[in-house]
């Protein structure tokens, strides 16, 4: 009776490009089976003779890394058909009993029960963004996986690739894999700081996150200064759709999280102090003409705690964040019918007051520096990004002003 493990190439089952699945082929009692590792390889870059991957592999996958997994795999193969020997049991088990003790996931972390956890734990540090931002990378691998947990340390270059076949196959955008990518990596990154997988595995070294450059959302001076001049009453359904798009504008772009959060007692002496909720960068902005009366609607009656916006209805700081949640979205609604009534082409967000800020910033040739720390930005080259790209409306109206009319 010999019992042995090999790493080889499943020759029954080619692949795309002349590829074939790499496995570690288990042999008991004259019966083989296989367990795959991951890896499609090309018979010319396969050695036989020394069972590992030639330097011709033109992967993304370093060689001399791969070849290094290929002999730790192999090694706990053999490790564990040696204990099975000394204890006997290796006489009466099975080579699918051998490989279930190999592939036990038993001592393995799961993807799934780990971001799961991590969920756990950003909800308990009342960090909300994060653990919303994390359901949702976790939802949409459960769907690509049909529902079926993994051992962490399978997430490789492989897995990565296959999951943006999947995701673009689905007819999804760039940007939004861009997201789950990043929410997957920042999970495999803490999984890294947990000491539960090796860093040398990182397959975010081979793998580079890609997305499409997308329009900027700003508005014209002119199209701001519509929705300014815009007479709408207190019962109209975009009142407070008006006020927050302007309060935003006025409030160094301030975005709908924040404003929600600010209350009566951030407003001291003509002026608006408080810490982002993203960064918890300081702000200090005085109180402009343009911003006193919409402040000065929603002030009356209120008391230093209250909120200053309508916007958050329930107590728990979880149930507040999904109150954003869902006044955004109606928040969006309203927008798009207050374009319609201002006959505004562009689309308007409750993004678009930010980036609309910025735009007219630096129209206005305010300093890029100035700029930065008014976004909260924390660096330039985040600023610089983030101002890449002017709206077409915008180059026309810097052409217009080389007219030799």
């Amino acid at each position: 009776m010999k019992t042995n493990a090999i790493v080889c190439l499943d020759l029954r089952r080619e692949k795309k490009g002349n590829a074939f699945p790499l496995i570690l082929r288990l042999t008991h009692n004259r019966t083989s089976i296989a367990i795959p590792l991951g890896y499609d390889i090309r018979k010319e870059d396969f050695d036989e003779q020394k069972r590992e991957i030639k330097k011709s592999y033109k992967g993304d996958e370093n060689v001399t890394r791969l070849n290094k997994l290929l002999l730790a795999k192999k090694a706990d193969a053999l490790d564990l058909i040696s204990k099975l020997k000394e204890s006997g049991e290796l006489a009466t088990i099975t080579v699918s009993q051998i490989k279930e003790r190999l592939s036990s996931t038993q001592d393995k972390v799961m993807f799934f029960e780990y971001a799961e956890k991590q969920i756990a734990l950003m909800n308990a540090m009342k960090r909300y963004g994060n653990a919303r931002n994390y359901k949702s990378v976790l939802l949409a691998v459960k769907k690509f996986r049909s529902e079926k947990d993994f051992p962490i340390e399978q997430l490789n270059y492989d897995f990565l690739k296959n999951f943006e076949k999947w995701h673009l196959g689905n007819g999804n955008s760039y940007n939004g894999l861009a997201a789950y990518l990043r929410g997957i990596r920042a999970i495999y990154n803490r999984a890294i700081k947990d000491g539960l997988v090796d860093a040398a595995n990182y397959p975010f070294s081979n793998y580079k996150i890609k997305s499409e450059a997308t329009q900027k959302r700003a508005l014209s001076a002119k199209a701001l200064q519509e929705i300014v001049n815009k007479k709408i009453g207190t019962e109209h359904p975009c009142f407070h759709a008006r006020n927050y798009f302007i309060a935003s504008f006025y409030m160094y772009g301030i975005n709908f999280m924040d404003m929600a959060f600010l209350k009566v007692e951030n407003i001291v002496d003509g002026r608006i102090r408080f810490k982002r909720r993203k960064t918890g960068k300081p702000y200090d902005l005085k109180i402009s003409g343009a911003l006193e009366p919409i402040l000065a609607h929603y002030l009356e009656g209120k008391e230093s705690k209250d909120f200053l916006f309508p916007i958050l209805k329930r107590e728990t700081l979880m149930e507040q964040y999904k109150d954003v949640m869902n006044e955004r979205k109606a928040y969006n609604a309203a927008l798009k019918d207050l374009g319609k009534l201002c006959e505004i082409e562009e689309k308007l967000t409750s993004y678009v007051s930010r980036h609309s800020f910025a735009t007219q910033a630096m129209m206005k040739d305010i300093p890029l520096q100035a700029i930065s720390a008014m976004l909260g930005h924390s660096s330039l080259k985040t600023t610089e990004i983030y101002l890449k790209g002017l709206p077409s409306n915008i180059l026309d109206d810097y052409n217009a002003r080389l007219s030799l009319g």
